[in-house]
């Protein structure tokens, strides 16, 4: 199952590069993907079909807990067809309804569905509840990318930044759950949680996490009260919301329901609670299908109502329930992608959206109108259709279990106005007289007719030959959600049964309700309390209230004077250490007298005060700089001298890049400024500064007479070699002992070299011909390019070495970029950026990339994630993952340096 994932995450990366290359068709060759994904998922079911589980374990860091745990059951094997099935025909219906789009963007479109399907699959697959929140937090940010796909459109950028805030915050709460759960039972697998449900709500902390595993379900399937955001996210390219919004993502809150339920159930009031949402996003959901403009609006309030019911059914009590939900959830995503498919098809034929302008296109359009005719009759529940059999399951989970009939009066009514949306999306387009005519703008092709139609096909396939699905998916998920096998019967006809006179009632008002369409819909639309007193004008005036009260916090401690935010800070430092010495009563410990003065290191530290001084008293720039250049050189000797000398390279070669940086805005700054500070603020400076002064010196003084002990370094001395294969201790740790760490560092620092390139000056962090450059002494233009290539070459040295002496990825990586600064400085950042060849945003994510993949050939072979091979051929240098990890870290570090640099010597340039 992680080659599954692997192959799915790295073919979603190379494969849209075709939709580059190909034009028109290639939604059907990046189709090959998810339907590779599918016969995989295909070849297990024998093992789903007996009931098994299959598992598989992958170290990842065992330490906090988070280990690659992936878990195949019926259930989560159900929407792993469903994922993928679905994600082949979105892929396919993408290729025919993006032919307006550039390449650039189909390409783009494409990668984001197939990563969103990466994520939907790990979601299922996982468990291990750390992992699982991660992949669930994927789909959110997706989501979020997918629908504000249209970045000009400002509809759209609203919709994406609602979904994200609503169903982001349902993700902090699951992680808040997955840490509440993993502190109660000391471990964080989901398979486990749900084994020891009833230890979970015994313990203190069991109705926070009952709670926050709701909200975080309530959140991901659109529930009241969190339930405005999913109409909203139509905004998408209607190939997304078919996926997202209606067949996959909106169901992972479901998923987790589902799963959960057992623990939910144990509470006594968590059943109550789902079904009375249930039931209230229900109602909701229905009035406002009624209320709906637009064809997407009226699939997307249905698309709600649909997943009321699917909570319901998971807070009904009784074996049949699971079936209905099971069934259920099979059948709407089947039917519902159609009609969003159809829907989408005929914005794209005619530009319209409203129901009320279209009407006539069954002739023009007539596989799509094949198509909805079939999913609507689904949608409404008509024999011999899938819904139709689940909507009898539905009726009989709510007869047969212990509540009362407000829950069945409530699906009667919802399920009516759902057969009335059904017809009228499939009347008023393709088969009623439109008002106007309609004009075709684009023909029905075969990648946008074909999907819906298979759908449609599938519920009517299902219900009359229910054998295999039954037997291979339905059963086994239904049995994996149980937890014991059930009967399952998949069939038309089971006589004359209550069930089925409900489900008349339920056409018959559904019929009544499309009659009376026009006139029920003209009655609710002129009622405008629908949306003065909706929850999304509730949410949008609380995040207006909020964001007021920042802003004027922010104005409040934020008034940039730089000085005063300083001084308050050290101030506080002070004042909190002080009294936290104070309080506490410790003795001050003073030296002995007897060490031995060094006339060497007294000397550098002197230089060192001096630099520190002159610094703090220069009025122009260029003093300050060296002032400050000579402070820092001076501690970098002190690292030398004391035994530190990774620490002493890092420093010099640091200093060295900060002259080089500021030198570039040199040009653009006075070198001589006045003084802007009163006598009585340079008063408060000198105390501050005095105290802080004061404060540190004691700290040290006390620090370094008393004994401390060296069990860590001695650890780690006797272990560098043993455990890392390297002499260079500092190095070993970095890499290997303390390499998730230094992967976060490297993280940040990618993130940092994105939002240089982001801010400063223009986004292509390359610099381009024709930039003024600088005159600069002949001598320096001379002994540049010498100076770049040996710089270059000590970096590959500093690497290449660092596990055994003095070096490593991240001082090789500064540098090199000292070398191509001194070529900036020399010959311009133009020339500088033709040398490096590529972009510095290139490098730092192709350094991150490798950064990551380092760690994979330990975890391969059955240990942690970054935990380092090593080979020692005979007559050859050892080998190891670490030099790869080193590599990373260098690329990213030049990277990072190199799109500071560029940047602010365009910005000095402007």
């Amino acid at each position: 199952m992680l080659v599954i994932l692997a192959l799915s995450f790295v073919g979603s990366c190379l494969l849209p590069f075709v939709a580059r290359i190909m034009g028109r068709g290639a939604g059907l060759v990046v189709a090959i993907l998810p339907l590779g994904l599918l016969a995989a998922f295909v070849r297990m079911a024998p093992v789903v079909e007996r009931g098994w589980v299959q598992a598989e374990t992958h170290r990842w860091a065992p330490a906090v807990g988070l280990d690659l745990t992936l878990r195949l059951d019926g259930f989560s094997f159900l929407f792993c067809l469903l994922i993928t099935g679905i994600g082949a025909l979105v892929v396919v219906y993408a290729g025919g309804y993006l032919t307006l789009k550039s390449r650039a963007q189909r390409a783009r479109f494409f990668t984001l569905i197939l990563l969103f399907m990466t994520a939907m699959l790990g979601t299922v697959l996982a468990d291990n509840l750390l992992l699982l929140a991660i992949f669930w937090e994927a789909t959110s940010i997706l989501s979020f990318l997918l629908i504000g796909f249209d970045g000009r459109s400002a509809r759209a950028r609203r919709a994406a930044v609602m979904a994200l805030q609503v169903t982001a915050g349902g993700g902090l709460a699951l992680l808040a759950a997955v840490v509440m759960i993993g502190h109660v039972l000391g471990s964080y697998s989901f398979s486990g949680a749900i084994d020891r449900g009833a230890e979970l709500v015994v313990s203190p902390w069991g109705a926070p996490i009952v709670v926050a595993v709701m909200i975080a379900g309530f959140t991901k399937s659109a529930q009241f009260p969190f339930h405005f955001w999913l109409p909203n996210a139509m905004q998408a390219p209607t190939p997304a919301s078919a996926f997202l919004h209606s067949a996959t993502m909106v169901k992972l809150g479901i998923y987790l329901l589902a799963r959960f339920e057992p623990t939910i159930a144990a509470t006594g009031w968590g059943r109550t609670v789902m079904i009375v949402v249930a039931c209230i996003t229900m109602l909701v959901a229905a009035v406002q299908a009624l209320r709906a403009e637009s064809f997407k609006a009226a699939l997307a309030f249905s698309t709600m109502a649909s997943l009321g019911i699917l909570v319901l059914l998971v807070g009904l009590d009784g074996p049949t329930a699971t079936v209905a939900m099971i069934g259920f959830l099979l059948a709407h995503a089947l039917y519902k992608a159609a009609l969003f498919f159809c829907a989408g098809s005929v914005l794209h034929a005619t530009g319209v959206g409203s129901l009320r302008a279209l009407g006539g296109l069954a002739r023009r359009m007539p596989m799509t109108a094949i198509a909805c005719a079939g999913a609507s009759l689904s949608m409404a529940g008509i024999p011999p259709f899938f819904g139709f059999i689940t909507k009898e399951f539905l009726f009989q989970a709510q007869i047969e279990s212990s509540w009362e009939s407000v829950p069945i009066a409530v699906a009667v009514l919802v399920n009516a106005v759902m057969v009335g949306v059904a017809a009228v999306v499939t009347l008023k387009p393709f088969f009623l007289r439109p008002a106007e005519p309609v004009k075709l703008e684009h023909r029905e092709s075969f990648s946008l007719g074909m999907p819906p139609l298979l759908l449609a096909l599938a519920g009517l396939t299902i219900s009359l030959d229910p054998d295999w699905i039954t037997r291979v998916a339905v059963g086994p998920a239904v049995a994996a959600v149980y937890r014991r096998p059930i009967e399952v019967d998949v069939a038309v006809w089971h006589g004359v049964t209550p069930m089925l006179m409900l489900s008349g009632l339920v056409v018959l008002v559904g019929v009544a309700i499309a009659v009376f369409w026009r006139r029920i819909h003209l009655y609710l639309r002129s009622h405008d309390q629908f949306e003065r007193f909706g929850i999304e004008r509730m949410w949008e005036r609380s995040l207006r209230l909020l964001l007021r009260t920042s802003a004027g916090l922010v104005r409040w401690t934020e008034h940039g004077d730089l000085r005063m935010v300083l001084g308050t800070a050290i101030a506080a430092m002070i004042a909190i250490v002080a009294w936290s010495v104070a309080s506490v009563g410790a003795p001050f410990h003073l030296p002995s007298g007897d060490a031995p003065v060094r006339v060497a290191d007294t000397l550098v530290a002197l230089a060192g005060v001096a630099g520190a001084v002159v610094a703090a008293r220069a009025r122009n720039l260029l003093v300050a700089m060296l002032a400050v250049g000579l402070t820092g050189f001076a501690v970098a000797i002190t690292f030398m001298t004391g035994g530190a000398p990774d620490l002493a390279i890092t420093q010099f070669t640091v200093e060295a890049l900060i002259v080089v940086l500021l030198t570039a805005l040199l040009v653009v700054l006075p070198l001589d400024a006045p003084r802007t500070r009163s006598g009585r603020q340079r008063l408060v400076d000198w105390v501050l500064a005095g105290s802080l002064a004061l404060l540190l010196l004691v700290a040290l003084v006390d620090v370094a007479t008393i004994g401390h002990g060296a069990a860590p370094s001695d650890f780690f001395a006797r272990m560098s070699y043993v455990a890392g294969k390297g002499h260079n201790v500092v190095n070993v740790i970095l890499v290997d002992f303390r390499g998730f760490d230094t992967l976060g560092e490297t993280t940040v620092i990618a993130a940092a070299a994105l939002l240089a390139t982001s801010l400063l000056a223009r986004r292509s962090a390359t610099p381009h011909a024709g930039e003024p450059v600088r005159a600069v002494h002949f001598s320096f233009a001379v002994a540049a390019a010498p100076l770049f290539w040996l710089l270059l070459a000590a970096s590959v040295v500093i690497l290449w070495r660092g596990h055994d002496q003095p070096g490593g990825g991240f001082v090789g990586g500064l540098v090199a970029a000292l070398a191509f600064a001194v070529l900036s400085l020399a010959r311009g950042p133009a020339a500088a950026g033709h040398s490096l060849r590529v972009s510095p945003h290139t490098l730092v994510g192709v350094g991150l990339a490798t950064a990551l993949v380092s760690g994979l050939p330990g975890m391969i072979g059955g240990r942690p994630y970054l935990t380092h091979l090593w080979w020692e051929p005979a007559g050859f240098p050892k080998l190891s993952t670490t030099m790869t990890f080193d590599l990373g870290v260098y690329l990213v570090v030049l990277g990072a340096v190199l799109a500071f640099l560029f940047g602010l010597q365009r910005e000095a340039t402007r």
